[in-house]
């Protein structure tokens, strides 16, 4: 299993204002714990021994709420991305000199999850292994999934989980996923989604997936927030 992991946690939660005004989304209690605290829990258990956590966004909290990980034995190195975030493209590529070029975990501050991090299989020669679910009603759905690969398209589509298994390599060359007009490769420092490089490595045939049956939510507005804790209250 990989060593180490980063937890996306710089956005701004806009959709979740007025709660994220002054608290971070990944620092939002769910069933009575901080969603970040509960991802640490995970990560610890996986096997997990040091973690990159993005900020941005009220990034002062981040340290007193989490401290360096010494409780779940584990080492934190808070990455600050500046006044505005990276995107996760660009958040991943600034994190990548503590990340390493092993295989690290990627964890969404903002979603809950009972994702086995310790199940999710070794990459191979594949530069990322994402986790898929369902999609939500009135949503299209991000990927598909063709038995063990991840496609652009296809007939039965798929919401990418925030959850998965990245490599370095992912970024071998990266501006060339974006068109050359693109903002993103001009940026200084670059500030793009991760999207678009996965799309890329898509139709080379180098993304993995699964599709998670299990419970998942995206905590991104107070309605889902609200749908969370109700069905985890009711176990």
């Amino acid at each position: 299993m990989p060593e180490r992991a980063m937890i996306f946690a710089a956005g701004r939660g806009e959709r979740l204002r007025p709660l994220t005004d002054h608290t971070p989304k990944p620092l939002l209690s769910v069933a009575g714990r901080r969603l970040a605290e509960r991802h640490l829990d995970a990560l610890a258990a996986a096997g997990v021994r040091e973690v990159v956590v993005n900020t941005s966004h009220l990034a002062e909290q981040f340290a007193p709420a989490l401290g360096d990980g010494a409780r779940w034995g584990l080492t934190i190195r808070y990455c600050y991305e500046g006044a505005e975030p990276l995107e996760t493209g660009g958040g991943m590529l600034n994190a990548l000199r503590w990340l390493g070029d092993e295989p690290f975990i990627l964890v969404n501050g903002d979603v809950w999850s009972d994702v086995d991090l310790a199940a999710l299989p070794p990459l191979g020669e594949d530069l990322a292994h994402l986790v898929l679910v369902p999609p939500a009603a009135g949503s299209g759905g991000d990927f598909a999934l063709d038995g063990d690969r991840v496609r652009e398209t296809g007939a039965a589509r798929l919401t990418y989980a925030g959850i998965g298994v990245y490599r370095a390599a992912l970024f071998d060359d990266w501006r060339s996923a974006f068109g050359v007009d693109d903002a993103a490769a001009d940026a200084r420092p670059p500030r793009f989604k991760l999207a678009p490089l996965l799309r890329r490595a898509m139709r080379s045939g180098r993304i993995g997936g699964q599709r998670h049956a299990g419970r998942w939510y995206d905590i991104g507005t107070p309605e889902r927030l609200a749908a969370a804790q109700a069905a985890l209250a009711g176990g």
